[in-house]
């Protein structure tokens, strides 16, 4: 089969939520967030919610255990907190919940990456997996990183994904 019918009757019209990492920035100041709320309006979805959260492995596990079980939307996009420092602990407190990891997203935004910052790229820990019905994408903070992994990579493939996820 390929890929062209494999994509047909993806579901449409998502419920995604957004959820920042930062210490220094607010819902206000988060650029990123901001428009990745953009372009789930601008794909036909619907922004269900968008938090910040500071980087501490507990409050960001909190938050995603509490918005995939209390919201239950078909994804969450996290952005922020995947970087090598003390602080990035993202990857940390999310990771341990996946139920399946999506190996190649943090390979395939590594890769395109690379192509745009050269080797400043191999800092990158950008990862997704599957929290029971949900998929959660945790890339940089960076508008620019952003832009380019919701736009080359998550918001391409995602309702191909969400079929699969919801199959029983």
């Amino acid at each position: 089969m390929g890929t062209e019918l494999h994509k047909k009757n993806t579901p449409a019209n998502l419920k995604i939520a957004v959820i920042s990492i930062s210490t220094t920035r607010g819902i206000e100041d988060d650029k990123s967030g901001a428009w990745i709320k953009q372009q789930i309006k601008k794909e036909g979805h619907e922004t269900v919610l968008h938090h910040v959260v500071t980087d501490d492995i507990d409050a960001i596990r909190s938050a995603v255990q509490n918005v995939v079980e209390n919201i239950t939307p078909h994804a969450v996009l996290m952005s922020g907190g995947t970087g090598i420092s003390p602080r990035d602990v993202t990857i940390e407190a999310v990771a341990p919940l996946f139920d399946k990891t999506l190996g190649a997203f943090g390979v395939l935004f590594a890769q395109l990456s690379f192509e745009e910052i050269d080797s400043a790229a191999i800092m990158s820990r950008a990862t997704a997996g599957i929290i029971g019905h949900t998929v959660v994408f945790c890339m940089p903070g960076s508008l620019k990183a952003c832009k380019l992994a919701c736009s080359s990579l998550i918001f391409p493939e995602l309702g191909h994904i969400i079929k699969h996820i919801s199959e029983t």
